[in-house]
């Protein structure tokens, strides 16, 4: 079993080389529009999620995720030559919904919270009354 330092390492240059792959290497028109969001590592370091996040709608989501899945072989070849373990790990794509999420609570929010109103007609504050000198008779 690695520590959970080595772990979080491989993660790291798990992340780092698939995610510099899929920009620089792969040339497979399905996959596009991805980034690669966080990585999941096994103790044994054996397999690895890796969360990838893809604009586009449901379908576009699903092709690139297949077209990943069929270069996994190639992104494991990158990884085996980067990180130096016993055994390779065998990589599993998994779609990242957390920016899916996060709009889609932001659009509840909205709804929901009344708008603040703007003053954008006023910028400047009003201005302040002199104060009265002492000595003034």
């Amino acid at each position: 079993m690695a520590t959970p330092r080595r772990v979080l390492k491989a993660a790291e240059a798990i992340r780092e080389v698939v995610g510099m792959a899929i920009i620089t290497d792969l040339r497979d028109p399905r996959i596009e529009n991805v980034t690669v969001t966080f990585v999941e590592v096994s103790r044994d370091l054996r397999h690895a999620k890796v969360h990838v996040s893809v604009m586009g709608d449901q379908q576009k989501q699903e092709l690139c995720l297949h077209g990943l899945r069929s270069a996994a072989g190639f992104l494991q070849q990158k990884v085996n030559a980067r990180i130096d373990t016993r055994y390779t790990p065998r990589i599993q794509f998994v779609l990242d919904q957390g920016v899916k999420h996060a709009m889609e609570v932001t659009r509840i929010l909205d709804e929901v919270l009344p708008d603040e109103p703007a003053d954008d007609d006023d910028p400047e504050p009003p201005p302040s009354e002199p104060t009265p000198d002492p000595t003034d008779p």
